[in-house]
């Protein structure tokens, strides 16, 4: 069975952000796997182990992106492809980068994170299913495979969901799918001897105009700083009414 698992390298969660000119330093920043892209890691190597086969990591962005698929490598995946991002800025790109590579290979499941911490868009694993025309389900907490089809649960507003699609799939983890390991020191040694390809969209057959990016960022900026809380005095009516005034006179949210 080939697994393809979508990476993408993001914040440290405990990272402090600074801005600067509205874009986000990265000096000295410490850079992890997107913690849900670990589900899926974890969910793809113990399929590995009880079906066979073999776990691709694939990624899209600088070089340092190769710091997370060596990661990946030293938790048990078998190969590595690092995809350049320079003509690539938003998630159209990434996901016409990634269905580029994925078309024409034998591909029998793929597995993504729900969301990445960072922008927390969700859209990179549904548009790489849909360019590949294959199902997709989303936010599974449970996967099993039976032969050619898989069997998902993903919770629904305090119930459970249960979808069968028919592979080849795609498939995105929540938090609850598994426990992610550690990479061992084992795992580390052997990942120096595992293949990290490095590719560029020319590479895939894409052409700069196909990359053009289809969302703008307008800004960015830091959540306004915190205001003290306020205590109200007098009568519980003149409280509210204190109340109603300051939210729709000071904070404009009414």
């Amino acid at each position: 069975m080939n697994i393809y698992v979508l990476l993408k390298q993001t914040f440290d969660t405990e990272e402090k952000i600074v801005l600067q000119d509205g874009t986000i330093r990265e000096d000295g920043a410490k850079f992890i796997i997107n913690p849900y892209d670990e589900y899926a890691l974890e969910e793809a190597i113990r399929i590995r182990e009880a079906h066979g086969g073999a776990v691709h990591a694939i990624s899209v962005g600088p070089e340092r992106t190769a710091e997370a698929l060596r990661t990946a490598l030293a938790m048990g995946a078998d190969e590595a492809t690092l995809i350049d991002d320079r003509l690539i800025s938003d998630e159209y790109g990434v996901s016409r980068a990634l269905a580029a590579y994925l078309h024409g290979r034998q591909v029998d499941l793929v597995l993504a994170g729900y969301f990445s911490v960072d922008n927390g868009a969700g859209q990179v694993a549904i548009r790489v299913a849909e360019l590949l025309g294959i199902p997709h389900v989303s936010s599974v907490t449970k996967l099993t495979l039976n032969g050619n089809t898989a069997s998902c649960e993903r919770d629904a507003e305090g119930d459970v969901e249960r979808i069968e699609v028919t592979l080849p799939a795609l498939i995105t983890a929540q938090q609850g799918l598994n426990e992610p390991r550690y990479p061992s020191l084992p795992g580390i040694m052997r990942a120096k001897r595992k293949p990290l390809n490095r590719l560029t969209p020319e590479e895939l057959g894409l052409k700069p105009e196909e990359l053009v990016p289809e969302v703008r960022r307008v800004s960015l900026s830091l959540p306004a700083a915190r205001c003290s809380g306020r205590i109200m005095s007098g009568e519980l009516a003149e409280q509210v009414q204190a109340l109603i005034r300051h939210l729709r006179h000071d904070d404009r949210v009414i």
